[in-house]
């Protein structure tokens, strides 16, 4: 019994407020994009959350692909403003949605953050990185494979398969 209990200590992530980054960088809206890639940098973040210049209130997102994009697209990130570029209204989890329904959410609206909030507003943003590791340890710690997704004949199949796909 205690070896049983010793395994499963301590327990997985079960929602997104075990696995979010607190404290969220933020950016106001109206500040150049070249203000949000150089915060980025500093805070190592892939996501800034856009706040309003007068009340602090959290209105947007903006991430490291909006960079991307408007230098892609050949725009002067000191001409640009973030709220011309920024998400507005981001759909949002809580602290207690589960890891698994913050993958849903995010694979089926193709989002690589999601800001969570709290009781008292906002407390911090997943990463599908994040969300990624956690479940990808949840399966490697021992699930059977019927909790997986796989059956073991896929599974045996996946572990013959050759490493490099051109092949």
């Amino acid at each position: 019994m205690a070896d049983s209990l010793a395994q499963d200590w301590p327990p997985p992530p079960a929602t997104v407020a075990d696995v979010m980054q607190p404290p969220v960088t933020s950016v106001e809206q109206n500040d150049h994009l070249a203000a949000a890639a150089y915060l980025m940098k500093r805070a190592n973040a892939t996501a800034l959350i856009v706040t309003q210049a007068q009340t602090g209130r959290p209105i947007g997102i903006i991430t490291d692909a909006d960079v991307s994009r408007a230098v892609a697209d050949g725009k002067n990130p000191n001409d640009v403003r973030i709220y011309e570029l920024m998400t507005a209204n981001p759909t949002v989890v809580k602290t207690t949605t589960s890891i698994r329904d913050a993958a849903k959410i995010m694979t089926s609206r193709r989002f690589r953050h999601l800001p969570v909030i709290g009781d008292a507003g906002l407390v911090g943003i997943v990463d599908i990185t994040d969300v990624c590791r956690v479940l990808l340890e949840t399966d490697v710690s021992g699930l059977p494979a019927a909790k997986t997704g796989h059956s073991e004949e896929e599974e045996e199949e996946e572990e013959e398969a050759p490493s490099d796909p051109w092949e």
